[in-house]
């Protein structure tokens, strides 16, 4: 049953759907308008033991509705059964839940796009950044509209992120979602957003005049810009929760379709451990999230997704299948098949880490490049083959297939973990703003706090933490692979050691925006701009070592500090605490690749110590062109020597005298 409210949000007409084809009732109503609210009732079977949960008596969002006019009320009439009830679940509640529901708004989504441009940058040439609409805007005074999508877009916002030189902006969930009952009676809210239950239609907490129009100018003020839009989606569940959340959308119109329910149908099989997971081998959730995603390509003019849990999408009843239906659907779409991919690959399901089993188009988070980096700086013994494999592309997980070097999305932080600077400024998580004990949040951080946990004054932990940021992000711009930052990491953000902030709307988990510029900012562009400058560090080939057909030449090359070929009981020695690596353009890389000489890099955790380089190009010469130990890192110098805990970088260049 279509029901229509009026603008003040009384419902004044019911309307039972007249027509049937297959499986989707339908009708057609003239007359109605942009702006119309409506909802649906569903009437059918209660039987929970049998899957099935209708109950008329609960207005249900619309999946595909564009727009919606607020939040649900938290209220016992949202439930299908009553609250307290002896028999749980099983019960059967008549309360109506409209007064409290969200309702669904027809909207007209034209809008003028003008001749601008999308970005279209390709993987090797793109640096993202992982954003939160509120969190990055929320501490500006000199914003309009702090923490909207149109503070998104602002001029101080786009100058932030030119500067710095990122290609693409990531954002934390924007589709409508849920602030779950238990964290508003802790005086706290999801703040991340990872509760979807309005797959086509922006979350209104970010809009100031609840117009859709809103996010597809930020949109278009970020392709101006030259920065695409990525969108970090969540299909893996709903915010409908377990057997004992609340009706709001999919468990009402036929939930034993959309869900994934267990032997026992009165439960959920959760595999996102949020309560349910939506079944994908169902035709019909398949179509939704298909045309879902289509929309925010199509209308939105998004240009990319990054997948929340995305083993979830690809499990199947006999276990997760990387050609399996949600693969197979993205890969045959014209519209999706075009647009930037990239997958969470894993969830708490049976079998659900698969780093590297993606299909292409698919780039993957790179958990082991986080770990693996942060460990070889801290300084644990045994690490250096890891780091190896890490900055030349992790080929070991993803070279199959015909997959390309850029699948490896690296990244050294994200929204859910330490910050870059608490990464360097805590051995331990503090959650206890949380409200759950300190027990919520990884406690696996290979972190730390360089002799003091928090803030310090004293000088020479200040500069040992400033020396082990410049080295993690030099590492991550001279890495194969896409690199990824957290919004904030350039400006030295702090979340006070909490590592897991999503119920933190509040500074802790804002963006703290320095009064002073950072010097550290300027680090960041100078090791961002050194990556563009260098084709060598963005291939799509991976280095495996081979003989080039040009040269003869290995495309990489790995030696010891003097200069001799690394062999097995060298990568074997737990006390080895130097990476040389010696890279050229990868073996078979076409004619018409942007081509460059051979770059010497050093990540060296250890002592100061002169390196042997292998004799330069003839007519050449060794040149120092970045050097994380210098106050200036792009300027050149001369000599072999490089320092203590440093990331330098040599390149062989022809003599200009």
């Amino acid at each position: 049953m279509l029901c229509l409210f009026d603008e003040n949000g009384v419902e004044n007409q019911i309307i039972t759907l007249p027509e049937r084809q297959g499986h989707v009732w339908h009708g057609y109503f003239p007359g109605m308008k942009a702006g119309q609210q409506y909802g649906y009732r569903m009437d059918g079977p209660y039987k929970p033991k049998e899957g099935h949960r209708f109950n008329p008596y609960k207005l249900l969002i619309d999946p595909y509705a564009k727009r919606l006019t607020g939040h649900p009320t938290w209220n016992k009439a949202l439930f299908g059964y009553k609250t307290g009830h002896k028999d749980k679940d099983l019960s059967f509640d008549k309360s109506d839940s409209a007064p409290y529901m969200s309702r669904c708004v027809v909207v007209d989504p034209t809008f003028d796009w003008g001749d601008t441009p999308r970005p279209n940058h390709s993987l090797e040439n793109s640096i993202i950044y992982e954003a939160h609409v509120k969190g990055l805007t929320a501490g500006r005074t000199d914003i309009t509209n702090a923490g909207s999508y149109l503070a998104m877009a602002s001029d101080p916002i786009l100058e932030h992120l030119n500067n710095l030189g990122v290609t693409a902006i990531e954002l934390l969930p924007v589709q409508a979602f849920l602030n779950e009952k238990f964290l508003l009676d802790r005086g706290l809210t999801n703040y991340w957003g990872y509760m979807t239950y309005g797959f086509c239609a922006p979350d209104p907490r970010y809009m100031q005049s609840n117009d859709i129009a809103e996010f597809q100018q930020m949109v278009q003020r970020f392709h101006s810009a030259g920065i695409e839009v990525i969108l970090d989606v969540v299909y893996n569940h709903t915010a409908e929760g377990s057997e004992m959340g609340p009706t709001l959308m999919f468990r009402g119109l036929d939930n034993a379709s959309y869900y994934r329910l267990a032997d026992d149908k009165r439960y959920y099989i959760d595999d996102a451990g949020c309560g349910n997971t939506l079944d994908f081998e169902n035709p019909f959730v398949m179509r939704l999230m298909m045309d879902s995603l289509r929309y925010w390509v199509e209308v939105m003019h998004v240009d990319g997704f990054r997948f929340d849990l995305c083993s979830a999408l690809g499990r199947t009843r006999t276990g997760f299948d990387r050609d399996g239906p949600f693969f197979r659907a993205i890969g045959q779409d014209p519209v999706l098949n075009r647009v930037k991919l990239i997958a969470e690959p894993w969830d708490i399901g049976p079998g659900g880490y698969q780093l590297g089993a993606y299909p292409a188009p698919f780039a993957e988070w790179n958990d082991k490049y986080r770990d693996n980096t942060r460990e070889f700086w801290r300084g644990d013994r045994g690490k250096v083959s890891d780091m190896a494999g890490r900055i030349s592309g992790s080929a070991q997980f993803f070279d199959h297939d015909g997959r390309s070097a850029t699948s490896s999305l690296n990244f050294l932080t994200a929204h859910d973990g330490f910050t870059l600077h608490d990464t360097v400024s805590y051995a331990t998580k503090h959650n206890l703003a949380n409200g759950e004990d300190n027990r919520d949040g990884h406690s696996n951080n290979h972190s730390d706090n360089m002799g003091v946990e928090g803030p310090t004054d004293d000088p020479a932990i200040i500069a040992a933490r400033i020396r082990r940021k410049r080295n993690l992000i030099a590492t991550l711009m001279l890495s194969q692979g896409t690199p990824m930052i957290l919004a904030g990491d350039e400006l030295s953000n702090t979340q006070g050691g909490n590592n897991n902030a999503y119920c933190q709307d509040n500074e802790i988990g804002w963006v703290n925006w320095p009064e002073e510029d950072d010097p550290f900012f300027t680090f960041c562009q100078q090791a961002i701009a050194f990556r563009k400058m260098h084709p060598l560090l963005r291939q799509t080939r991976f280095l495996h070592s081979r003989q080039r057909l040009t040269d003869g030449e290995p495309d990489l090359f790995w030696r010891q500090a003097n200069g001799d070929a690394m062999r097995q009981a060298d990568w074997d020695n737990p006390d080895l605490d130097i990476i040389v690596a010696e890279m050229r353009m990868a073996s078979g890389s076409p004619e018409y690749v942007q081509r460059e000489g051979t770059l010497l890099v050093v990540l060296n955790r250890g002592a100061a110590v002169e390196i042997s380089p292998p004799p330069p190009s003839e007519g050449g010469a060794w040149v120092r062109r970045f050097d994380t130990s210098q106050d200036d890192a792009i300027k050149v110098t001369e000599g072999m020597h490089v320092a203590a805990d440093a990331v330098v970088v040599f390149s062989d260049e022809r003599r200009t005298h």
